[in-house]
């Protein structure tokens, strides 16, 4: 591919003449670069094969972080169950999703190849790294709570994604607050959810301007719209937790609008 060249080049040479030539032709080919990649992993062939890496991925390490404290507990079983419920996984899916979390509680698991494989078939595509932590904390937090091993593996995780402790400490405080938004079937302030609860679920803390608000909003809509990840590759089985986080954050913004009087 040559169009980012060509136009860049003459461009460049219009504007600059031989200099901006030179500058035009070597913009042009950034341009080329980028566009053959965003092309060959939105192809539909990758797009299969980061479905599957997503898949596999995921609970390959949601049995790694539930056997992180030493053992796989009932606790943890029967919310692992009602994760796969929450999914819709078919009865073949449930199967391998089962096959794949025993793999990961497995003593001689290794986490790190799993996740540079995962890296690979994603690419650079930020979104699909935090996507895949997203889902990890959902998993982690279906008991409703955190304890220290489960903390350290999931920071293990977040480093080999790239994401620093304070990075991790931000999502996992957004994703706690998010809670306050969710009950069974509906979304809305749980009793005793407070505004900074609101706040902190959207990423933000209370000095936020209307303008900053809203955009902080719609940051976060955007990281779990559905049809976005499922474009990427995200299974939309998995883009089901990411539907529900949605609506926990459109509670929280929609509590913060009526206490400033902007609903």
């Amino acid at each position: 591919m040559f169009f980012g060249k060509v136009i860049g080049g003459l461009l460049g040479l219009l504007v600059g003449g031989f200099f901006g030539l030179i500058i035009g032709v070597f913009v042009g080919h950034l341009f080329d670069r980028g566009l053959l990649t965003s092309l060959k992993y939105a192809s539909p062939e990758n797009i299969r094969r980061i479905k599957t890496s997503f898949f596999e991925t995921t609970f390959l390490l949601s049995g790694y972080l539930a056997k992180a404290d030493g053992r796989v507990s009932e606790v943890e079983i029967r919310h692992t169950e009602q994760i796969f419920t929450q999914m819709a996984l078919d009865a073949e899916r449930r199967k391998r999703a089962i096959e794949l979390f025993r793999q990961g509680a497995a003593p001689d698991f290794q986490v790190e190849p799993v996740i540079s494989d995962f890296l690979q078939a994603c690419g650079h595509q930020r979104q699909l790294q935090q996507a895949m932590l997203l889902v990890l904390i959902s998993l982690a937090m279906a008991d409703q709570s955190l304890d220290a091993a489960e903390h350290d593996a999931l920071r293990r995780i977040a480093t080999l994604l790239g994401y620093g402790t304070a990075q991790l400490e931000q999502l996992l405080r957004m994703a706690q607050a998010q809670e306050h938004f969710h009950s069974g079937d509906s979304f809305a302030a749980q009793p005793g959810t407070t505004l900074d609860d609101a706040y902190t679920a959207l990423g933000v803390t209370r000095d936020v301007s209307d303008r900053e608000l809203k955009q902080a909003y719609r940051r976060r809509m955007s990281e779990n719209h559905p049809d976005k990840l499922m474009a990427k590759g995200v299974p939309e089985h998995m883009v089901k937790l990411a539907t529900a986080r949605s609506q926990e954050i459109q509670a929280a913004y929609e509590m913060i609008r009526k206490s400033r009087g902007t609903a």
